[in-house]
């Protein structure tokens, strides 16, 4: 009786939790946990830089707020490009990286001082602000990223990791 009780288990929990977990893992936008990536920025070329400063960024605590106060910036390596999106993703437990924030042009435009999304080759955009905040002091990763294409309309990536941290300096 117990090896049937067993076999019983197992099927349902693989009928019903199987397939949602596999949902929850297509729908982080991570479906493949064997690479670092998210699905949408595998494949493509490199053809920006990304970095953040200060980093990592420990919080500073003003009133009852944690403020992680950095920067982000960005600069196209290899022509002109125009924005198609940008983001990040967020990872703060074992689960991993996490959709976070997605950019459209116009938004993007606004926090880099980028005009319509329009990358020079060469130049620096910054978002000078790109702060987290919150009410609890605790670490995380974000792994910000822009997708950009040329006139020919070949895509290009770039990405960048910006550790948070969760204690205060000293």
């Amino acid at each position: 009786m117990r090896p049937f009780i067993l076999l019983l288990t197992t099927l349902v929990t693989g009928l019903f939790i199987g397939p949602i977990a596999t949902a929850q893992r297509r729908d982080s936008g991570w479906s493949d946990r064997s690479r670092l990536l998210p699905d949408k920025l595998r494949s493509l070329p490199v053809g920006l830089t990304l970095w953040h400063t200060n980093n990592p960024c420990v919080p500073t605590l003003e009133g009852d707020t944690y403020y992680w106060k950095h920067a982000t910036m960005v600069r196209a390596e290899v022509s002109d490009l125009e924005l198609v999106e940008a983001g990040s993703f967020i990872w703060y437990d074992s689960t991993g990286w996490h959709p976070n924030l997605q950019y459209d042009t116009n938004l993007f435009a606004e926090k880099f001082d980028c005009p319509k999304g329009q990358l020079k080759k060469d130049q620096t955009y910054t978002f000078g602000k790109n702060w987290r905040f919150g009410k609890k002091a605790y670490g995380g990763d974000a792994l910000w990223y822009i997708i950009a294409r040329d006139r020919s309309g070949k895509l290009y990536k770039g990405y960048g990791l910006i550790e948070t941290e969760g204690k205060l300096n000293n």
